[in-house]
């Protein structure tokens, strides 16, 4: 059973006011980076040749943690002169879709024994959560995404991927960067008692950021048909400032494991049902940085499975998968989805 091609696939996501006026951002930036976006393989470099696929991924969550991981229940906003705050009440129903149609060309460097491959994967989405979460905890009240921005978000390329198959073993390291082409404004919203503050527009769908990316992939094969993986990623983000305000939010380190198990439907191998437990866990690992920064660090934790169906002939693998977040702290604690279509062409 050869376990290797269509099914390693790699995307990522996963995304002016008066001068006079204060400037607010929110608490905690949320990098570009998903946990929850890939699969179990998709980090490890497949057979040379040109591969296409479209990644579908759902966020749903009805809770915004603060750093201590409690519910946000209201938030208290001060007046940038001093004096009391105005407290309001939050609610958050926030439901975020992704889709990103993703482009992988992959090829063998024979002198050193290794695979190269170069990834292009834009995105399209209806919400941004850092946006959600800046809109609810600066202006407080119900919060809720709505499908009509639905546009452009910020692009992943990767230009270096190379990876090294052993026996047993898979070992991949790749270098990545979004890009902020993404819908992405700032406004001016007026607060009660507070007056005018400059805010990141609810309806953005890019970041405002650039992000500089370093992945680290290693899978453990016991047999040497590969059907059984033990695998684990590490991914770096490096953030930049962000756009319309004096705040570069601070470095994220992620860490996915999952186990991945191969069994064939038919006889003859063609057709292989896929399945296994996986998660993630997310840390800032640095200080958001600038007049606007804040001293909180956020974390996320999630735990979840996938499910596949791989059709050997026309190397082509239909993958879903689901993650239940929990422990969050200084950021949304969610549940997410995902549902990916994935074939070589040649």
């Amino acid at each position: 059973m050869n376990t290797t091609g269509p099914h390693n696939l790699l995307v990522a996501a996963l995304v002016g006011a008066l001068a006079v006026t204060p400037t607010v951002a929110e608490a905690a930036e949320i990098g570009h980076y998903a946990g929850g976006f890939l699969n179990t393989r998709d980090y490890f470099v497949p057979d040379p040749g040109v591969y296409a696929g479209v990644y579908n991924y759902f966020y749903t969550t009805d809770r915004l943690n603060d750093s201590h991981g409690n519910k946000v229940k209201a938030v208290t906003i001060d007046p940038p002169g001093g004096g009391p705050g105005v407290t309001v009440s939050v609610d958050v129903n926030v439901n975020m879709y992704v889709v990103a149609p993703t482009l992988i060309y992959v090829r063998d460097v024979e002198p050193l024994g290794i695979k190269f491959g170069a990834l292009l994967a834009p995105n399209f989405a209806n919400a941004n959560l850092n946006a959600e979460a800046s809109a609810a905890t600066e202006r407080g009240g119900n919060i809720s995404s709505s499908t009509n921005s639905f546009a452009a978000g910020d692009m992943f390329v990767q230009p270096i991927w190379l990876g090294k198959t052993l026996s047993h073993w898979d070992f991949a390291l790749a270098y990545g960067f979004y890009a902020p082409i993404g819908k992405y404004n700032t406004e001016t919203v007026t607060l009660p008692r507070i007056g005018p503050v400059k805010a990141e527009s609810a309806d953005n769908i890019g970041l405002g950021f650039w992000t500089h990316q370093l992945q680290g992939s290693v899978a453990w094969y016991p047999w040497a048909d590969k059907r059984l993986a033990v695998a684990t990623t590490l991914t770096y983000e490096a953030n930049g400032k962000k756009q319309g305000f004096d705040l570069t939010p601070g470095d994220n380190l992620t860490f996915n494991w999952g186990i991945s198990q191969f069994l064939p439907l038919k006889e003859d191998h063609t057709l292989l049902l896929e399945g296994g437990p996986a998660g993630y866990d997310t840390w800032q690992i640095s200080n958001d940085s600038g007049g606007a920064a804040t001293n909180t660090r956020d974390q996320v934790h999630a735990v979840g499975g996938q499910l596949s169906l791989v059709y050997v002939p026309w190397g082509a693998a239909l993958t879903c998968h689901g993650f239940y977040e929990f422990a969050a702290q200084d950021r949304f604690q969610g549940r997410s989805f995902g549902i990916s279509l994935t074939k070589k062409f040649w």
